[in-house]
This record gives C-alpha cells, sequence and structure tokens, in this order.
C-alpha cells in the first residue's frame, strides 16, 4: 500500500495534479501547489460542496472572513492556551517532533535517544499588523474558518433576517504550523477548509448532529468515494476538544491505514459565549415566538479540501493489465486510469484529431473543441499515437475522448470513447453537446449513439 502511495505522488506531479512549492528551490517542506489539474479537481470539490450546502439548501448562508482578525478572537476562542502540541527535541541533532507521535523514542535523523522534556507549542503562525514588531501588533493567521461565523454571527443573523436553526458557511486559506508532517499533503501548513457552524437551540442538538453526521458522510460518497474506504469513529469523552460535547471523524482509508477526512462536532454554546465575554456584545439570540433569549448550541461540519482531493486519487487510481486500445497490443503492458467521479472530474472532454498531417482532419477537430469548450472543460491533443493519447486522458480521469477521423470529413460525425469501458459510439457532431450532458448526468452511453463494434 505505501508502494501506492508513491505511484500517486509521481502521477499528481507529472500529470500536473500536485508539486512542491516553491520547488526549484529545493522546495519547503508541507506546502504544496495545485498545478493545472489539481486546481480543476479542487474547484470541482468546492463547488459541488457549494451548491450541495449552500444552493440546495434553504437555511445556510455563506460568508468569506478574513484570514487575520483581531487577535483577541484567539484568547476568546481558547486557541492561545489549547491550540497546542508536545513538542520534544533530539539533543544530539536538535531535529524536532511531536512527542505523541515517535513512536520509538528514537531520532529518525541520527538514531539519538536522549530527548528534551515536553513543552507545548502553538500551532498558529504569527505575524504583525502594520511597520512595527512588537507584542502590541502581534497577530495570527487563522488555523480554522470557524471564529469569524462567531464574530459575524449577530451581523448576519439580523442582516439575512435567520431563525435558529440556521447555518454560516465558509471555505477558505488556513495556516498551522505542524512539528510534523508527512504522507504527502495529508498534514499541510498552509490548506483549505470548508464547513458549517449551524445554529440550533438548545435541547435541539443531538437531533442536528446526527442529521448533518449523514449528510456530511453522504457527500463524500457522492464525491466517489467507495463506502468500504469510509467509517465512522466516535471520539471518546476524555479525548474531546475544551468546546466539544460530542465529535466523530468521518475516516477514509488510505494506502497507511484509516486516517480523519472529515468530522462534525457539537460545540455546544462554548463560543458565542466566549466571543461575548471577551468582546462585551450580546450574542445571545432572542426568540421573539417564545419570548426567550438563548445562546444557541453549535454544530460544526466541517473538512478539509486537499484531504478530500487526496483521498480522491487514491480511491480512483487504478491500474489494468494488457492494452485497453486498440492500438495496444501487448498484454504485459499496465494502464493507470483514474475514476474520478463525472460530477468532479478536471477534464471533461478531449478532442483528438486522428492525425496531426492532415490539415482539413485538424481544422474540423479545433472545430469540434471550439463548440464544445464554451459547455465543458475541454483539452485538445493532437500528439503521439490516438492509442497513446487515449491513454493519457485515462491517467488524468477524463471522461470522454472524441476522435475526429476520416469518416468525419466524410459524413461530420466522430467516435466518443468511454473512460471506464472504452467502449465507443458513433455520433453526429451537431448532437455533440446533447449526448456529452447526458453522459455527465449519468444516463447510459451506450444508449446515446450507435455502438462501434
Amino acid at each position: 500500500m505505501v508502494d501506492l502511495m508513491q505511484k500517486i505522488i509521481s502521477l499528481a506531479k507529472r500529470r500536473g495534479f500536485i508539486f512542491q512549492s516553491s520547488e526549484i528551490y529545493g522546495g519547503v517542506e508541507a506546502l504544496w501547489d495545485y498545478g493545472p489539474l489539481g486546481a480543476l479537481l479542487k474547484n470541482n470539490i468546492r463547488r459541488l460542496w457549494l451548491k450541495r450546502f449552500i444552493q440546495d439548501q434553504e437555511d445556510v448562508v455563506l460568508i468569506d472572513g478574513t484570514v487575520i482578525m483581531h487577535p483577541k478572537t484567539w484568547e476568546a476562542s481558547g486557541h492561545l492556551e489549547s491550540f497546542t502540541d508536545p513538542l520534544i527535541e533530539c539533543k544530539t541533532c536538535h531535529t524536532r517532533y511531536r512527542e505523541d507521535q515517535l513512536l520509538k523514542k528514537q531520532c529518525s535523523q541520527c538514531g539519538g535517544k536522549d530527548f528534551t522534556p515536553p513543552r507545548q507549542f502553538n500551532l498558529m503562525f504569527k505575524t504583525f499588523l502594520g511597520p512595527v514588531e512588537d507584542k502590541a501588533h502581534l497577530a495570527y493567521l487563522r488555523p480554522e474558518t470557524a471564529q469569524s461565523m462567531f464574530t459575524d454571527f449577530k451581523t448576519v443573523q439580523e442582516a439575512m433576517r435567520l431563525k435558529p436553526p440556521f447555518g454560516i458557511a465558509q471555505t477558505g486559506h488556513c495556516f498551522r504550523n505542524e512539528i510534523t508532517t508527512g504522507n504527502f499533503t495529508f498534514r499541510s501548513r498552509e490548506f483549505d477548509i470548508a464547513e458549517i457552524e449551524f445554529f440550533v437551540e438548545p435541547g435541539q442538538d443531538e437531533k442536528w448532529f446526527d442529521f448533518w453526521l449523514d449528510r456530511w458522510e453522504k457527500f463524500f460518497f457522492d464525491l466517489g468515494l467507495k463506502k468500504e474506504n469510509l467509517r465512522r469513529y466516535e471520539h471518546p469523552k476524555k479525548s474531546l476538544a475544551h468546546y466539544s460535547k460530542r465529535t466523530v471523524d468521518i475516516e477514509y482509508k488510505f494506502p497507511w491505514g484509516f486516517a480523519e477526512l472529515a468530522g462534525v462536532a457539537n460545540r455546544t454554546d462554548y463560543d458565542l459565549k466566549r466571543h461575548a465575554q471577551f468582546s462585551g456584545r450580546d450574542l445571545s439570540y432572542y426568540d421573539e415566538e417564545k419570548k426567550k433569549k438563548y445562546y444557541p448550541y453549535v454544530i460544526e461540519p466541517t473538512m478539509g479540501l486537499e484531504r478530500a482531493l487526496l483521498a480522491i486519487l487514491c480511491d480512483a487510481y487504478t491500474e489494468v493489465k494488457g492494452g485497453r486500445t486498440e492500438t495496444t497490443k501487448s498484454t504485459k503492458e499496465t494502464e493507470v486510469i483514474l475514476k474520478i467521479d463525472k460530477k468532479i472530474a478536471p477534464i471533461q472532454v478531449a478532442v483528438l484529431p486522428l492525425v496531426r498531417n492532415k490539415p482539413e482532419l485538424v481544422k474540423k477537430a479545433k472545430e469540434v473543441f471550439q463548440l464544445l469548450k464554451p459547455y465543458f472543460m475541454c483539452q485538445y491533443d493532437d500528439v503521439g499515437s490516438i492509442g497513446r493519447r487515449y491513454r493519457r486522458g485515462d491517467e488524468v480521469g477524463t471522461i470522454v475522448s472524441i476522435a475526429c477521423d476520416f469518416q468525419t470529413l466524410e459524413d461530420n460525425t466522430v467516435t466518443l470513447r468511454d473512460r471506464d469501458s472504452m467502449k465507443q459510439i458513433r455520433v453526429e457532431i451537431p448532437k455533440l453537446k446533447d449526448i456529452i450532458q447526458k453522459i455527465l448526468e449519468g444516463e447510459d452511453f451506450f444508449k446515446l449513439g450507435e455502438i462501434i463494434k
């Protein structure tokens, strides 16, 4: 399974999904750039999340808070005191580790076994507001998106005339100065979170917790992740965060084992009460019908976009022995296919002229490309044999490939090839847009055109 991880890392770099940040200077540990295909895939995940939880849901609204907030925010939230990991240092080579992740108590760099006593290390990145670098101007890069949804609670609730139960959602950059990193992009220092703070009347929180846990988990099924690779992990009471009444992680079976993909927490009324206390502002809600005031409880479903993307790459990665194209006769070759769900695949359509040395065929293929580009994420490829180009498309998860061949010039039809089955149908060019749309919506590929034997 470790070998699988290495294959995915290699594919991610070679085909434009993920690169190490600043690689020409040797890179920066746990910082990653998302290339042309990775950026598309990440944005497709975000877009589906926005549609599912904002557009399709009437009781959740979206905000976009700042990365840097008032420093008192983190005092009120408990991050200055509690957002820490136990840090130890090798006395020989001074390499630092999280104490709970150094299993054999032996330095991986020099083999030393003598370490400093553990001390708590705060994971927030520090910065300064303005030109003076002193304590009065100290600020932090946010380690989560949640806090602006709490500090903006009253403003959003009144501006949008919302009544509990309702949610405030946000997605954006977060930063954590992780001591121990690894497993490719799983534990990064800069990443994107997508989460919701759902405000409910006290006493209704357990019902809504179960609702959001089911709905959050279903989102990952809809991303195409296999059910057998997902499980729930209920945090025992003794390991809960200081604000949590209950937390359940949704874990994915990565190549190194099950690890946290997302989670749902019952934060009770901790956050609103703390921010009210530290700010002096009333952040309670007054129920006009029941004539009572209360601090809403908060159910928080949260997920990391990069972890979702990594899980999708792991889940979609498929190796097929033997040739899958007409031009590949060897039974020893192995083809890689990324069976990414149609809703989020970075490239939906590839347009391929059969040969590149026939001007009228290239011209026709480019016409097809321009015809479809306004409606789908398309790629034009005329380099190498048609079989090799099919395989390149499979490797990045391209859903359908369109081959413009000599018959195209005679009857204005093209060959439409399905990624997963490799089957082909013949389609008239004017019908391409509607047929591809039906394929993306899940309609049976083989009922949409004349099957090529």
